[in-house]
Order: C-alpha cells, then sequence, then structure tokens
C-alpha cells in the first residue's frame, strides 16, 4: 500500500464510487441518491480552495483502495482550527486496516497544517467506525438524536473529537 495525495484527474471517477457505494449502501453518508460525475469537480475544487488533504491509499496496481480527507467545520472563522473528516474504504478492502492508516495520515496532515480539532460525525450504528475513532483518541463528544431518516429509520449522529496539541500559536482573525 502507498499513500498518494488524489488528484481530481486520477482518482475522481474512483472516489466516486466509493462514495456512491456508500450512500446507496451504508449510512456512513447522509444522501439519498448517488452522486453524478460532475460533483467531483467542486468537490475537489473545495479542497483546493481549503488547501484540505485528500489522502488516497492505492495497491500495488495503481488501484485506489480508500480515501481520507477534512474540510470545514462550520463556515466561520472562529473555527478555523476545527475540521471535519472523513475517511472511506472500498468495499473489497475493508476489514484489513485501512480504514485506521488512512485516519493516522489524517492525524498527522492535520498536525502538519497546525489544526486543533478534528471532528467525526458518525452515525451511531457505525459501531466499527466508531470503534477505530477511540482507538485513536478521539472522544465522544456528543449525540443528536434522530438527527437524519434513511432506510426507514431515524439516525443518531454522534460526534466524535481529537483534540490536538497545535498550533503552537494560535491567533484571532
Amino acid at each position: 500500500m502507498t499513500f498518494v495525495t488524489c488528484t481530481y484527474q486520477e482518482h475522481a471517477s474512483a472516489i466516486l464510487d466509493i462514495l456512491n457505494d456508500a450512500i446507496v449502501h451504508s449510512t456512513a453518508l447522509y444522501d439519498y441518491l448517488p452522486r453524478p460525475a460532475e460533483s467531483m469537480v467542486t468537490w475537489f475544487e473545495n479542497k483546493r480552495l481549503g488547501d484540505f488533504p485528500v489522502i488516497g491509499a492505492i495497491d500495488d496496481a495503481g488501484q485506489l483502495m480508500g480515501f481520507a480527507s477534512y474540510g470545514t467545520f462550520r463556515p466561520f472563522p472562529a473555527y478555523k482550527y476545527t475540521v471535519e473528516h472523513s475517511v472511506y474504504v472500498h468495499k473489497d478492502h475493508r476489514g484489513k486496516g485501512l480504514g485506521q492508516a488512512l485516519l493516522e495520515q489524517v492525524i498527522a496532515a492535520a498536525k502538519k497544517q497546525g489544526k486543533h480539532v478534528l471532528i467525526g460525525g458518525i452515525d451511531m450504528s457505525n459501531t466499527g467506525s466508531i470503534r477505530l475513532h477511540q482507538k485513536l483518541g478521539f472522544q465522544h463528544s456528543g449525540t443528536i438524536p434522530q438527527a437524519a431518516f434513511k432506510f426507514g429509520r431515524w439516525l443518531d449522529l454522534g460526534f466524535f473529537q481529537l483534540t490536538l496539541e497545535t498550533p503552537e500559536n494560535p491567533v484571532d482573525g
């Protein structure tokens, strides 16, 4: 496995496939319909504009096995040190430690960029993701019961946070 910086040209289609599988088959994303290919243009542009990493894990054949990223938590200036991350693993590569490896890469990127808090919004029925986050030091910081409705049932959205020692000298403004 090799970690790479994902690009639109090389990875948009594979990322879209992973996201759409999660939309259709899981509560990892609270979307109802698969995203169209053109949505990836905006997705990658928002990552570029925010200087947010898109980290991919590829196999020896160059196939994307999973990816992780983060983005804006809330669009207000005082939240500039807080980001919301996501980790998605292709269905054929789950259960191999890839999610943990990707999340560790995201944590390292956040430290390097001087972020202070990583937030994961996780459906509370996703026990695997919750265990992974707790294993890496994330703390449960709250749950919004019945925050969403998908697959004919109410979904509880849990927030898990990791507080980093960075940045060394935070500033207002």
